[in-house]
């Protein structure tokens, strides 16, 4: 049938919507590009233009993303410093051109006929993210989307090339990285907790020296000892990205996987003389953590269940072991009998840390059952029904937190400690 709003335009199915019919991924989305043609244009055949920086519009119908062919030229450090070419003698090469790797800049047009000027074929039957051209040193964004596409297709065997491991080491030597805004580095870093394998985002940025520039707070943690007894494979970086990946495999919430992330901060700034024991860890993974949500300006509904996580995966560990009275303590100070939610983001994340370890990723969590039926034992107070018997509306709090103590001490009789 033919589309009257595209109908007599050089329009062609361009990036990700062709790399992933390639891969025989399922095509989530559809971007175009519309060759030798003008804003007015577009305009006249009913879409809508999007934003001020790029010549981007949507089609009328289907509100899928038309962009003109463009060029794009360097002015200035950093991921806005850039001027736009998007006139009707823009080719279909030279726009693919512009784009970040090989494997990204395919073309489909509209006859079914693969449109490959840079080798985005052979790099995908070779497994490799490989820039386009030279012009990837212009966006630091890139080196952050380089790093996602490897987490995205680690299952598949994709690796960085080594030519563009090389380039994106230069443009972090060159300050490139320090120019991105929080907003852009978090977009791309939340963006790769979703993906397959998070670890792999992380990695190829400590790789490439970028990870120390945007989240030392991680970096550091690489070469940081662990007792072996408790963690085989000995390394607090290492054990880490063991725990984001085993979350990833518990959950698809972000938010858990940045719990899961953040949760062992603290073990970077253990003083020397402690090693390899991490003694009040917690509360430093919770100082850092509030650091790096300023700092990146991360959303409350990340910053929340990482901050619990990080302050009590300890007690969680242990929870057959704790009082009821370290128990309720431990329940108010995660906001559990306002946001249960965030009590359960929290026994997932730790579940995550308990199997993110060498040889420990098959073994039952029973911490978290035994958790989940005291925390819902003391949720089941009838605090109603108990500030109605209080004497006066100064005991009630104390009343309240009296029955929520009988209410987990009478669980834990029902699930002694071992069982």
């Amino acid at each position: 049938m033919i589309d009257p709003a595209t109908d007599g335009l050089d329009v062609y199915l361009v990036g990700g919507a062709v790399r992933d019919r390639l891969l025989g991924l399922p095509v989530r989305e559809r971007d175009f590009v519309v060759v030798g043609s003008s804003p007015a244009t577009l305009l006249a055949r009913g879409f809508r233009q999007v934003g001020k920086d790029f010549p981007v519009f949507l089609h009328p119908v289907t509100k899928e993303e038309y962009a003109l062919a463009r060029t794009e030229r360097k002015t200035a450090p950093g991921y806005y410093g850039f001027t736009v070419h998007a006139e009707a003698d823009v080719t279909l090469e030279q726009d693919l051109q512009r784009r970040d790797l090989t494997i990204n800049a395919l073309a489909e047009d509209a006859g079914g006929r693969i449109i490959d000027p840079y080798g985005g074929l052979a790099d995908l039957e070779r497994r490799l993210l490989r820039h386009v051209s030279a012009a990837f040193a212009e966006d630091p964004v890139r080196i952050l989307r380089a790093a996602r596409f490897a987490a995205r297709f680690a299952g598949l065997g994709f690796e960085i090339a080594d030519e563009t491991m090389a380039l994106m080491r230069r443009m972090v030597v060159a300050g490139e990285v320090d120019a991105l805004v929080a907003e852009r580095v978090w977009q791309e870093m939340v963006r790769a907790l979703g993906e397959p394998r998070p670890s792999r985002f992380f990695e190829v940025l400590r790789a490439c020296g970028a990870l120390s520039r945007l989240l030392p707070e991680l970096d550091r943690l690489w070469g940081v000892p662990q007792p072996p007894q408790w963690h085989p494979e000995i390394d607090t970086g290492v054990h880490v990205m063991m725990v984001l990946d085993m979350a990833a495999e518990l959950t698809q919430s972000p938010e858990i996987r940045f719990a899961a992330l953040c949760h062992d901060f603290g073990k970077g700034t253990t003083p020397p003389d402690l090693l390899p024991r991490h003694h009040g860890h917690e509360q430093r993974s919770v100082a850092l953590l509030d650091e790096v949500c300023r700092r990146l300006r991360v959303p409350k509904r990340f910053c929340e269940p990482a901050r619990i996580t990080a302050r009590y995966h300890g007690l969680v560990h242990k929870a057959d072991t704790l009082s009821a009275k370290t128990l309720l303590d431990m329940f108010e100070g995660c906001d559990l009998f306002r946001r249960p939610e965030r009590f359960e983001q929290m026994l997932i994340a730790c579940e995550a840390d308990f199997r993110g370890r060498g040889g420990f990723e098959q073994r039952d969590y029973p911490a978290a059952a035994l958790l989940r039926r005291v925390a819902e034992a003391a949720r089941g107070v009838d605090v109603g029904a108990v500030a109605r018997a209080a004497p006066s509306p100064k005991a009630i709090p104390e009343r309240i937190r009296k029955a929520r103590l009988a209410a987990i001490r009478a669980a834990q009789r029902e699930c002694p400690p071992g069982a």
